[in-house]
């Protein structure tokens, strides 16, 4: 790419005159193949309280500025002020097979004048980890960001010292950004966050990826799959 000067001589970013800032997500339903992903409501927290006590050891709270939870009251409590939180809109994953809830997921920090948003606030119940649904989901939030809602750039952070969630951002496509030392504190510790990315012209060849391995094809009798997410984002960057 050509790098643009003012009139001073300056390096200056590529030009945008046709921007029109990006919509604001209004949770509508996302359907997929396997599951679907809605705007969080009081008749999803019987199956998300009961599907996250399957986490025992509540590790998936660990990295989260919340829970784990040791009553339904104080779950109910957490759901109400989250809910209450109008910085955020969280989504339940329903799995299409139960019609249960199984998960969260938020977009956060949406900023519709500049084109960037970010995904975050997520905890997958032991039922949904590692599952067709996992991914489908994260898909169809991306899909929405930059194919209905006009956004340039998706965020993800997490705890530095949070190596699965960093994993799984790098699998799913997110490029890792840099690391901001001492950039909040909560529950009384430390945090260095971790930032990655996704951009608008990632996009096209990421949704081939997610396209490829969703698809039924790409799984074999026993429900394996026949080729790794990670290695057709590769491929098709």
């Amino acid at each position: 790419m050509t790098t643009r000067t003012n009139e001073l001589g300056q390096p200056i970013g590529f030009a945008m005159p046709d921007w029109q800032p990006a919509q604001i997500p209004d949770g509508t339903p996302m359907d997929g193949r396997y599951c679907r992903v809605e705007a969080i409501a009081p008749s999803h927290c019987d199956d998300l309280y009961n599907a996250f006590l399957l986490d025992s050891e509540g590790r998936n709270w660990t990295y989260l500025p919340q829970g784990p939870f040791d009553s339904r009251e104080a779950f109910d409590h957490w759901y109400a002020a989250h809910c209450a939180d109008t910085s955020r809109i969280t989504h339940a994953i329903i799995d299409h097979s139960s019609g249960r809830a199984t998960g969260i997921a938020s977009y956060l920090r949406v900023d519709p004048a500049v084109g960037s948003i970010e995904v975050g606030y997520i905890n997958f119940a032991p039922p949904l980890q590692r599952t067709r649904m996992a991914t489908e989901a994260m898909y169809l939030m991306m899909a929405r960001v930059f194919d209905e809602l006009g956004y340039r750039r998706y965020e993800w952070k997490c705890d530095a010292l949070n190596a699965p969630s960093r994993n799984a951002a790098l699998r799913l496509g997110f490029l890792y950004e840099g690391q901001f030392r001492q950039a909040t504190m909560y529950k009384n510790r430390n945090r260095d966050t971790d930032w990655l990315a996704i951009i608008d012209s990632d996009w096209p060849a990421l949704k081939r990826a997610f396209e490829s391995w969703l698809d039924e094809s790409n799984f074999d009798e026993a429900g394996m799959q026949r080729a790794g997410l990670a290695a057709l984002v590769e491929a098709n960057r």
